[in-house]
């Protein structure tokens, strides 16, 4: 009597790479969660809100509804045809750049005009400039990368149109937005083999910038002063910064559990949007904080793979916008988490997928979703296929 074998058929790689995928959905799962936990006491003593206390559970869930909706709807497009789009879009990031500048059409909060109104929701042109100044310098590199070395010809023309972007806002003003995006748009242009002694200098340049916007603001002066040592004055200019660590310091290692936060009644402001990571921290503890960083972490690793995979395949354009992808989402999160740890001055950035925000939440999906169509297409490529 013979004996019969069976052989398990050896697993079909998966299309895409679903461990970025997956850090992307538990970030904005826990997101979920914790804008909820964050918001409660706000929302229910609010008259804007009707003193309900699921109001920005309720948003928060819409947005996120809208944003992988668009996520999908991005997915489905060739990277060619974001190239062919990427000049298009950034003048349209432009455009909305300077409606949100016009008085009775953007909306002004605390003396910033960063939001245009659309009716029931609003939309933070800043957040969408994001993505679409990563696909014009990716284009952009893809297009001169033989003339990168020189400046003249490589560098001038894409510093004159940073310059523009950053006067507009720095009119809102947004001085965040404009760091990731100044940091991110030079990333590419190096990681696209811009002269290494004009990317020193051009460093040089953006410390100095940075250095005259704070001399010349004594609102940011405060801010700078007050990261140094909040304890000096915790109900001025420290505020924001003491109530942070205090909440860091509560939570220990395991946190003092979900929805037991005392920091988010009315003591830390925007506790469910800029300081979300300090609630989390008083919440969850050490290790909630720790899963985030190494989803991030994971993320920012894989969109580096993945463009240097697309490297290697010779597709130039869609690497640098894989590798700009995750310069953005890492460079926000580590001033994020900075900022709520102490280590880097107060400033108004989102924590990535996880903070409240709509056109935040929208703008990192459909880059996360551009990226898992870039991997896509590799893995189409390496099997023989055309894309």
């Amino acid at each position: 009597m013979s004996a019969t074998f069976v052989f398990a058929k050896e697993a079909a790689a998966p299309e895409y790479d679903r461990s970025l995928a997956w850090a992307a959905l538990l970030l904005m799962a826990l997101g979920l969660v914790m804008v909820y936990s964050a918001s409660i006491s706000t929302a229910e003593s609010s008259r804007h809100t009707g003193s309900n206390a699921a109001f920005y559970l309720v948003r928060h869930t819409a947005f996120l509804g809208v944003a992988l909706a668009a996520a999908m709807g991005v997915f489905l497009v060739p990277v060619r045809y974001w190239q062919k789009a990427a000049p298009w879009l950034f003048l349209g990031g432009v455009a909305l750049l300077v409606l949100v500048l016009v008085p009775g059409i953007g909306r002004e909060v605390n003396g910033a005009r960063r939001w245009i109104n659309l009716g029931a929701v609003t939309m933070q042109p800043s957040e969408l400039m994001k993505l679409a100044v990563v696909l014009y310098a990716a284009d952009y590199t893809a297009r001169k990368h033989a003339v990168m070395k020189s400046f003249k010809r490589g560098l001038l023309p894409m510093l004159a149109v940073m310059l523009l972007v950053s006067w507009l806002l720095l009119r809102e003003p947004d001085f965040g937005a404009l760091v990731v995006i100044a940091v991110t748009t030079f990333g590419v242009l190096f990681l696209g083999a811009m002269n290494g002694r004009h990317f020193a200098a051009l460093g040089a340049m953006l410390a100095l910038g940075f250095v005259l916007l704070v001399l010349t603001s004594e609102y940011r002066m405060q801010r700078i002063l007050g990261f140094m040592d909040p304890w000096t004055d915790p109900f001025g200019r420290g505020y924001q910064l003491s109530h942070a660590l205090i909440a860091f310091g509560r939570g220990e290692w395991l946190g003092v559990g979900l929805g037991a936060s005392v920091e988010k009644l009315f003591y830390l402001p925007e506790a469910h949007t800029d300081f979300l990571l300090a609630v989390i921290a008083e919440e969850l503890g050490f290790l909630g904080v720790a899963a985030i960083i190494v989803g991030f972490a994971w993320i920012v690793m894989r969109a580096f793979v993945i463009g240097r995979r697309a490297t290697s395949l010779e597709r130039y354009f869609p690497a640098l916008v894989a590798q700009g992808i995750g310069l953005w989402i890492g460079v926000q999160a580590i001033i994020n988490i900075g900022v709520n740890t102490g280590m880097l001055p107060t400033k108004g950035l989102t924590l990535p997928l996880v903070s409240f925000g709509g056109s935040a939440l929208v703008s990192i999906c459909c880059a996360i979703a551009i990226l898992l169509r870039v991997d896509w297409e590799n893995r189409q490529l390496m099997r023989g296929f055309t894309v």
